[in-house]
Formats: C-alpha cells, sequence, structure tokens
C-alpha cells in the first residue's frame, strides 16, 4: 500500500471510532478517586455505540435500496444492446452445468437445440460431473441423434464443486482455440429461443468481459414459497440489477444465463474451484482487471425455485457461505484500488457485505432489547438511550419498506400487479433468511474454521418432471 493510501486509511478509522465512540463517551459516567468504577454504565455505552454503527450501515442499505427503486421507476435505462438482431456472430460454445440432473437436463438441452443461433458457430457441452444417475445416458443419446451438435464431456475425477468442473471443461475449449465466448446454463433452466444472441451481442463492444441475463422462475405458482421466491427474484432482477447497471454501479454475473469472454477469463486467471460462490468471485476478479460486466434483463431464461423450505434453508445458507468468502478475498482491494469509481467502490463494498446484514441485525435487536430493559436502571443518559430507541425504532419502519418498496416496483413494472396481495407475507421469507445466512456466516467465519470442518455441496432438490427421452422408454420396457 502506498503511503498516502494508508494515510488516508488510518485517518478513515481513526474518524470512524471517534464517531462509533460517541455514545460510549456521552453515557459514560466520569471517574473520580475514590468513586467506584461503573462498569455497567461503560457495558451499555459499548452496546449504545455498537448500535449505532449498526443503525449507521442498516441506514445505507437503506438508502441503496430507495435509490434503486427511484432509478427503475423514473430514470432512463440502459438496454443498448438490445436492438442487436444482425451480426457477425462468433463461434461460442455453451456450457450445461450438470451433477445428478437426469430430472430436468433434457428440457435444457432440447431449448438450446433450438435456440436462434447459427449452428456452425455454436457447439453445446454438457458438463457432466461425476453424475450417478442417468444423465450421461441422456446426454448421450441426444448426442446420438443430433450428429455435430454436442461436444460430451463426462468428468470422472478431480476436485468437487461447479468451479471445478467448469475449469476443466473451459481447459478443453481453449486447447480447441475455435470458440471466443462460452455462455453458461445450469441443468435446470429453460433458455428461449433469442436468448444466445441476446448475451452474445453485448460482446461486440471490446470492454465487456461478462454477461448476465435475467432468471425467472418457471414454477411461482406452485405453492406460498415459490410464489414469494418469484416477488424475490422480480426485485433482485428487475429492479436491484438494472439499477446497479444503469448507474454504473457493479453489476454482477451470476453463475448462469451469463457469458464470459475467454481471454478475459484467462487475464483473471480462470476459474477459482476452492470458492462456493465461483461467479461473485469472478465478477470481482474481472471489475479489478477493468472489464466491465453487463446486465440485460431482457434476457430471461426460466429456473426452477425450491419448493420446500428446508431446501431454500440449505441454498441461502450455501449461497451466504461462498458469499462471504469473496467478501474476505477482496474487500482491501475494493478500499484501495486507485483504477474503481467511487460508485464501484461504494456499492462493491455494500454487495459484498449484504449477507453479514442478516447477523448485524439480530444483533441490533438484541443491543436494542438491552438498551430498552436496562436503559434507565444503570445509571445511563436518558437522552441518549431514548434517541438511539427512536433512530433504531423509525429506521425499522423506514428501513423494512425500503425492500418492500422495491419489490412493488419491480412488480409494478412487469405488469403483475395482483402479485402484490403477497407482499406482506414476505417477511416470512426474510425471517427465514436472516436465520440461515446468520448460521451459515457463524459457520463459515468460526465454526468451521475451530472444528476444521470441510464444506459439503448441498445439491438443490429438482421438482419438474419432463417427458422420457427414447433412450429412457427402451430401458423401461
Amino acid at each position: 500500500m502506498l503511503k498516502h493510501q494508508a494515510t488516508k486509511f488510518e485517518v478513515g478509522k481513526v474518524l470512524a471510532f471517534a464517531v462509533g465512540g460517541l455514545p460510549v463517551l456521552a453515557h459514560a459516567q466520569p471517574w473520580a478517586a475514590g468513586q467506584s468504577y461503573d462498569w455497567l454504565g461503560w457495558v451499555l455505552g459499548l452496546c449504545l455505540a455498537a448500535l449505532f454503527v449498526i443503525v449507521a450501515l442498516e441506514a445505507l442499505y437503506t438508502f441503496r435500496h430507495y435509490a434503486f427503486t427511484l432509478n427503475r421507476l423514473f430514470a432512463r435505462q440502459r438496454p443498448i444492446y438490445a436492438g442487436i438482431e444482425q451480426a457477425n456472430w462468433p463461434h461460442i460454445t455453451v456450457f450445461i452445468a450438470a451433477h445428478n440432473e437426469e430430472a430436468v437436463i433434457s428440457g435444457c438441452i432440447e431449448a438450446l437445440l433450438n435456440v436462434d443461433y447459427p449452428r456452425d458457430r455454436l457447439t453445446i457441452m454438457p458438463v457432466n460431473d461425476r453424475s450417478t444417475d442417468g444423465t450421461r445416458q441422456i446426454i448421450d443419446s441426444y448426442a446420438d441423434r443430433n450428429p455435430g451438435r454436442l461436444q460430451l464431456f463426462h468428468r470422472q475425477d478431480g476436485p468437487p464443486g461447479k468451479a471445478a468442473a467448469l475449469a476443466d471443461a473451459t481447459s478443453i475449449v481453449q486447447a480447441q482455440g475455435q470458440s471466443e465466448l462460452i455462455v453458461i446454463f445450469d441443468a435446470d433452466y429453460l433458455p428461449g429461443k433469442k436468448i444466445i444472441k441476446q448475451l452474445v451481442a453485448p460482446f461486440l463492444d471490446p470492454e465487456i468481459g461478462a454477461v448476465m441475463g435475467r432468471v425467472v422462475p418457471q414454477n411461482a405458482g406452485v405453492n406460498l414459497l415459490t410464489r414469494l421466491l418469484d416477488l424475490e427474484r422480480s426485485g433482485g432482477y428487475q429492479v436491484d440489477q438494472q439499477a446497479r447497471y444503469n448507474i454504473g454501479a457493479v453489476a454482477q454475473y451470476g453463475g448462469t444465463v451469463g457469458g464470459i469472454r475467454l481471454s478475459a477469463l484467462k487475464e483473471v486467471g480462470g476459474w477459482t474451484p476452492n470458492v462456493l460462490a465461483e461467479d461473485t468471485d469472478l465478477t470481482y476478479r474481472l471489475l479489478l482487471k477493468g472489464w466491465q460486466t453487463a446486465y440485460l434483463g431482457y434476457a430471461e431464461c426460466y429456473e426452477e425455485v425450491p419448493e420446500s423450505w428446508a431446501v431454500r434453508f440449505r441454498q441461502i445458507g450455501r449461497w451466504a457461505k461462498g458469499h462471504n468468502q469473496v467478501l474476505a478475498k477482496f474487500w482491501q482491494q475494493m478500499v484501495t484500488r486507485k483504477s474503481l469509481t467511487m460508485m464501484e467502490r461504494v456499492d462493491g463494498l455494500a454487495l459484498l457485505g449484504v449477507f453479514l446484514m442478516s447477523p448485524i441485525l439480530l444483533i441490533g435487536w438484541v443491543l436494542a432489547l438491552i438498551v430498552t430493559v436496562t436503559g434507565y436502571s444503570i445509571n445511563a443518559n436518558v437522552n441518549i438511550a431514548l434517541l438511539m430507541l427512536l433512530i433504531t425504532t423509525g429506521f425499522a419502519c423506514v428501513g423494512n419498506f425500503a425492500a418492500f418498496f422495491e419489490v412493488a416496483a419491480a412488480v409494478h413494472l412487469d405488469g403483475h400487479q395482483r402479485r402484490l396481495r403477497l407482499l406482506p407475507l414476505l417477511l416470512t421469507g426474510f425471517v427465514v433468511s436472516m436465520i440461515a445466512v446468520s448460521k451459515a456466516t457463524l459457520d463459515g467465519l468460526v465454526l468451521d474454521r475451530l472444528l476444521k470442518r470441510q464444506f459439503k455441496w448441498d445439491k438443490t432438490v429438482r421438482y419438474r418432471q419432463t417427458s422420457p427421452t427414447p433412450l429412457q422408454e427402451a430401458t423401461s420396457e
């Protein structure tokens, strides 16, 4: 770190300490000779200081939600690649990430076989990562019936995880030297006919290193959970992602329904197999190397969302662990890297810390309870205690409303106003997610390290039942 950067960082720490310590100093009782030390007073003062910092952090995310929502409702948008329909389309390879996907992979393969893209410039490569069910047989049957359309890659060994499998597949594509881009779908996704051209078009801009499309649940009408997840997805993609791209913040590559320029991937060091969130990891490595990620809200692809709360709990816990790994890896570079704009720096740090906010909010609730219960009984400064209580209460109203406002705006933009009736029930999903993320954060940052536990990948359950392939029908007879 350069000297002047270190000086700025130290000044920032001093200012942060001073601001965060104000409630402690205001609350603490002066010590005089012969007077017993008011330890309880200082403890409450520390609680107030921590609560002050928590409220400030929550206020930052509240402002972020409102800014994104207002941008989507009233500001100029950036569909700058949407009009490209004719071009000198490059040769690409489409990966289908698959591990024990016999229930869904046929739907993805069939959709990709029928996309609107020049056949001589499109290779479909199912990345079958050590499946033990009928996934391999299904892939092979499609390859037999569509000669020259699929390139087979059945991975039998190597380190576990999606990133490791993609790394092996990418090395094959790079060695062949034919494709300039790779596009990735998870096996349960159903790509539309135009989506490949939509995802490839931004790469005509040489500054684009990755693109990300919009994910839409295809099983939203199954039960209450799927309907709530549909609302969350709508808020996240229709408002949050699009607004970040509009204002020049950090558009996030999401690991599926996206494309990557192979030269950019090579420049940043390829895939990182030892992280759980390979998509977020790649987003930040591209950003720090000066590559742009484009978000395409009009490039829609359809997925399965969890249909049970237990599956959802494990899924979001896995996301939280992976995201926090990336936070620990990149937060210092986001603070010190000169090449970043202020918008990229601030939003990038906020995005890195998003999964930490659940345990921080839980801590804030506990501290608010302590201040409320004990604030008048241990010689506390009543004015400070009341002020912090009012700030916390006010934020609970305005801050929580911000996320609901974002979802409501997204539903309005999608033209699905009737779904707004479910908006109050999002509180259920919020509480479940907060508990799951808090548990995953505690495990990932503390317990897994202390107990030296290895992470076990928890595969998301598939629900869709597709029509059998000819091979499956023959096998069953």
